[in-house]
């Protein structure tokens, strides 16, 4: 573990109310993640457990999720138990996690690379923690370009602020492309909601 956890417990309250907004754009999103796993399988960055209803119907038999924010953490959990889901929380950082090499079948990311401090930390990590042959599913808004990327970067210190360390201006995508453990499958690009915009998702194997 790093350490300093982080912990923001006025966006944990706020999170839900603000982003049930927006839920029903990023369904299908959550659903691509989901879908068709098997064996186990990794919530990386769980929140306060938005994947939650998705996964318990997606066919894994054993389901870990990581969140070290213990004010998301808690509220995972209580969605959990209202779920009826079976799964186990982990106060775990993205870029230090405390599994063996090779646990998992699946590892799913959505939304969790724009606050982590070492994207390409968490990028391995994630890697690592893949059986071989395992897949890696991920959801993330990235920087844009043009007027877009000009507003994402002057408003980025204060939003960062607001939304819990979240970064309007990473380029995530180009940092999977350094994990030479991870083969690429599919990426995809929508428009998302400025100036959170745009999103990519994608899969990768482990080779």
């Amino acid at each position: 573990m790093t350490d300093e956890t982080p912990e923001h417990p006025l966006f944990a309250r706020v999170y839900d109310p603000v982003t049930g907004l927006f839920e029903g754009r990023m369904e299908p999103h959550r659903r691509y993640l989901s879908r068709d796993l098997s064996g186990s399988v990794l919530d990386v960055g769980a929140g306060t457990g938005a994947n939650f209803s998705y996964l318990k119907i997606s066919g894994a038999e054993e389901v870990h999720a990581v969140e070290p924010d213990p004010h998301m953490r808690r509220q995972a959990e209580e969605e959990a138990e209202d779920l009826g889901f079976d799964v186990t929380l982990h106060g775990d950082v993205a870029e230090e996690m405390s599994f063996d090499d090779g646990s998992f079948d699946y590892v799913i990311c959505g939304l969790v690379l724009c606050t982590v401090e070492d994207v390409d930390g968490s990028i391995g990590e994630m890697a690592r923690v893949l059986k071989e042959g395992g897949e890696l599913r991920f959801l993330e808004h990235v920087g844009s370009s043009g007027v877009t990327r000009r507003v994402q970067e002057a408003v980025n210190p204060v939003w960062r602020k607001l939304a819990g360390g979240c970064n309007l201006d990473r380029d995530t995508l180009e940092r999977f492309g350094d994990c030479q453990k991870l083969g690429e499958i599919e990426v995809e690009r929508f428009d998302g909601l400025p100036p959170v915009d745009p999103l990519v998702r994608g899969r990768f194997r482990k080779s």
